[in-house]
């Protein structure tokens, strides 16, 4: 609930604010970081790290995870493939789908950025969320996601 003081910078909107800003500036900052060193975006290191831990995953289900639209998923994929990081390989359960997989310059790089990226947050928070913090976040979105709550319409 918002203060009864009128001041913008508190209660809910508050909140949200301070979220949406911090996670603005933290993505940004990652971005410019991993552009410089990699030649890639946070949106792709994002991608091609999800990539490397579902191996075997369909466009789907990276979608799914990220809270995007399939067609935005699959361009995305498109471009990856296009720079030799990721491949297509057909579905044997089902032809209409695909299955996805890094290939070995995509594996390289992932692992590459994900030092960056790792180093780089960990200079920008250091310690700053904290266990409590960090199982807040963890909850929120975990009730987000069961509940479909965000998630891009057809």
């Amino acid at each position: 609930m918002a203060s009864k003081s009128g001041d913008e910078r508190t209660g809910l909107p508050g909140f949200f604010a301070d979220l949406v800003r911090c996670e603005t500036r933290l993505y940004n900052d990652l971005n410019d970081r991993l552009r410089a060193r990699h030649g890639i975006v946070t949106s792709q290191f994002e991608f091609l790290r999800y990539l490397r831990d579902h191996p075997g995953c369909r466009v789907a289900d990276v979608a799914g995870e990220f809270a995007v639209g399939i067609g935005a998923t699959s361009k995305g994929i498109d471009r990856l493939e296009k720079q030799g990081w990721a491949a297509r390989q057909p579905n044997p359960a089902d032809r209409r789908s695909s299955l996805l997989a890094l290939t070995g310059e995509g594996a390289k790089l992932t692992d590459a950025a994900e030092r960056t990226f790792t180093a780089r947050l960990t200079e920008l928070l250091g310690d700053v969320p904290g266990p409590a913090v960090a199982e807040v976040f963890s909850r929120l979105r975990a009730a987000l996601e069961r509940d479909r709550i965000g998630m891009p319409t057809g």
